[in-house]
């Protein structure tokens, strides 16, 4: 089994935070793998700081978990809300990570990639959850 998570970013006018890589197509949450012997709250805060220079200043809020079987039929993620943190600055563009910022909801990037737009909605929406990934 594959444990992920990912996390909607949301600063105070609430613009989502998200990355795009250079090995996968699109813009999407930050995020990825847990490590064994990782909590995935621990996970969550490397993932944040290693993509988005963003560091935790409160609990982040577990959103949903998802089954992502565009990776695998044993693919699962976990979505945090977080709403408190601090970040010093954008991070420079890096081998993983090519670009990233905060953006409106009504204004994505086009390539924002369908299970991101889905996160998003339910959340900034009140939308129900869908179980799957998509």
């Amino acid at each position: 089994m594959t444990l992920g998570v990912r996390a909607v970013v949301l600063d105070g006018q609430d613009r989502v935070f998200l990355v795009k890589h250079s090995y996968v197509a699109g813009w999407h949450l930050p995020g990825g793998g847990v490590e064994v012997g990782e909590t995935f709250r621990h996970a969550l805060q490397r993932e944040l700081e290693e993509e988005g220079r963003i560091e935790l200043t409160g609990e982040p809020a577990l959103h949903g978990l998802f089954l992502n079987s565009h990776v695998s039929r044993r693919d699962h993620v976990a979505v945090y809300l977080v709403r408190h943190f601090r970040q010093d600055r954008l991070p420079e563009p890096n081998r993983e990570i090519i670009a990233c910022g905060f953006f409106e909801a009504g204004a994505l990037p086009v390539e924002t990639t369908q299970g991101t737009r889905l996160r998003i909605s339910e959340v900034l929406e009140g939308r129900a959850l869908i179980a799957t990934w998509r």
